[in-house]
């Protein structure tokens, strides 16, 4: 078994180094074209944006991806077409593949479009389904947020821990408006009502993946969102779990890489945070 085992524990650093690589130098290319782009368009909705940017930051990433583990399988969003329908398939075809980088090149496009400086590049890679490393690189704030499975999580080198706070009053919890107005927005409109009472205050950003890292970074309680892919998630997952949180989905199943409805959190009230969200109706 061991020296079965023995080829992935010895290339996990190069692994990582790959990762955090990609998502610096698609970082620094992003920044760069801030308030530059030439081609905007529209996906599954009015909402949902895409640029030149997106698609050049994807191609960017596989490329050196590639280059360095030609085997491995490669997951992105740009590749995908817009609708949870395509992206479930997307993800069912590469079920079987032993290494699959998921990669979201711009998570929070719209942001990108508007010059708002909260935009991330968001890279996971699984092994077997399961997220073994995860990087979220905020270029605006040159952040590296980065979790290696059963190492830990850092932000810029410094190691991260998930808040304290355990009750809903004493939370800070984010969500996002969903580009599906027919099925997602409505859901999470329905959480944000009733959450607002119940907690210190809720945020938005307009990035899941950035959302996933400030919940491991202890800057947020918690964060939920209905309708989002694995590509939004994979690298904030393992940020948050090995950080001491927790991510399920909002009915508290485990997180796995189909999950579209997700809730993450300190764990400390995340019992509380999903049974408001259960109240409400709002979880699926």
């Amino acid at each position: 078994m061991s020296d079965q085992r023995e080829p992935s524990v010895v290339s996990g650093k190069s692994f990582t180094a790959v990762a955090i690589n990609c998502a610096a130098k698609a970082g620094e290319w992003i920044k760069t074209k801030l308030g530059n782009y030439n081609r905007l368009d529209t996906k599954y909705s009015s909402h949902d944006l895409v640029t030149e940017v997106d698609k050049g930051s994807e191609q960017l990433i596989k490329k050196l991806v590639l280059t360095h583990f030609p085997h491995h399988s490669f997951l992105g969003e740009e590749g995908v077409e817009p609708g949870p329908e395509a992206s479930a398939q997307a993800l069912a075809d590469k079920s079987e593949a032993e290494y699959l980088w998921i990669v979201d090149p711009i998570d929070g496009t719209t942001n990108f479009v508007h010059g708002f400086p909260f935009f991330v590049v968001s890279i996971a890679l699984a092994y077997k389904g399961e997220v073994i490393v995860g990087v979220v690189y905020d270029p605006m704030k040159d952040e590296l947020f980065l979790a290696e499975k059963g190492k830990g999580a850092y932000v810029s080198g410094k190691r991260m821990q998930v808040s304290k706070e355990e009750t809903l009053s004493s939370s800070l919890i984010a969500t996002g408006f969903p580009a599906d107005h027919l099925y997602a927005l409505p859901l999470n409109l329905k959480g944000i009502q009733a959450l607002a009472p119940q907690v210190r205050n809720l945020r938005s950003s307009g990035s899941a993946a950035l959302h996933m890292a400030y919940v491991a970074a202890g800057r947020l309680t918690g964060f939920w969102e209905i309708g989002l892919n694995s590509w939004d998630l994979a690298a904030g997952s393992l940020l948050v779990q090995e950080s001491g949180g927790i991510v399920t989905d909002t009915q508290g199943k485990s997180y796995h890489l189909g999950v579209r409805n997700v809730a993450a959190s300190n764990g400390l009230m995340h019992e509380p945070f999903l049974k408001a969200l259960a109240v409400a109706e709002a979880t699926e």
